[in-house]
């Protein structure tokens, strides 16, 4: 079941999710409209290990935009802190971005219960564009979870993405025993 915008400002509310800064007209029917930050990153390698700490250079977004170019992977992060103790948020992209040629996550688009930070973008995109700080980028849904939770994302001792950081954060693969 995905809440509704009466039930997601009951949660609001009721500390159950946190939305930082919250602004009532991002409000949609069902979702929560979120904001590109002024931080992008790029690796650095031009190969990626996953079982090495590949490095990311960052990048500040100037008021003219940044031109997106295809064939990069671009790491951004949201506008917003979020905090989800009860629901199972997920990360969308909006239409108007997917219109653009944008995706902006490659895999990552659930969150855990728990999970309490900015969201990492994974964005791509298939045509140059032209990107701005505080554009909407996507909504967060959030699904209702069935039963207790025992293992919160941010109590987990192996939890790799509690660092609050309003920045991307690189890949943390590495951190994982393969």
């Amino acid at each position: 079941m995905i809440l509704s915008d009466k039930k997601i400002m009951e949660a609001i509310a009721e500390g159950k999710i946190v939305i930082d800064p919250f602004l009532p007209e991002c409000l949609g029917t069902n979702s929560y409209d979120v904001h590109l930050s002024p931080y992008l990153a790029v690796y650095t390698d031009p190969i990626l290990d996953a079982r090495k700490h590949n490095r990311i250079e960052d990048i500040v977004i100037p008021e003219e935009g940044y031109v997106l170019v295809p064939g990069t992977l671009y790491l951004g992060s949201t506008l917003e802190y979020t905090e989800t103790h009860h629901t199972v948020p997920f990360l969308e992209g909006k239409s108007s971005i997917g219109r653009l040629g944008i995706d902006i996550h490659a895999t990552a688009g659930k969150g855990d219960v728990g999970f309490c930070n900015y969201w990492t973008l994974e964005i791509s995109c298939v045509h140059p564009v032209r990107v701005y700080a505080g554009m909407p980028i996507g909504q967060l849904i959030y699904f209702c979870v069935e039963g207790d939770i025992e293992n919160y994302y941010n109590k987990k001792q192996n939890a790799k993405y509690n660092q609050r950081t309003p920045k991307p954060m690189e890949s943390m693969m590495w951190k994982n025993k393969f």
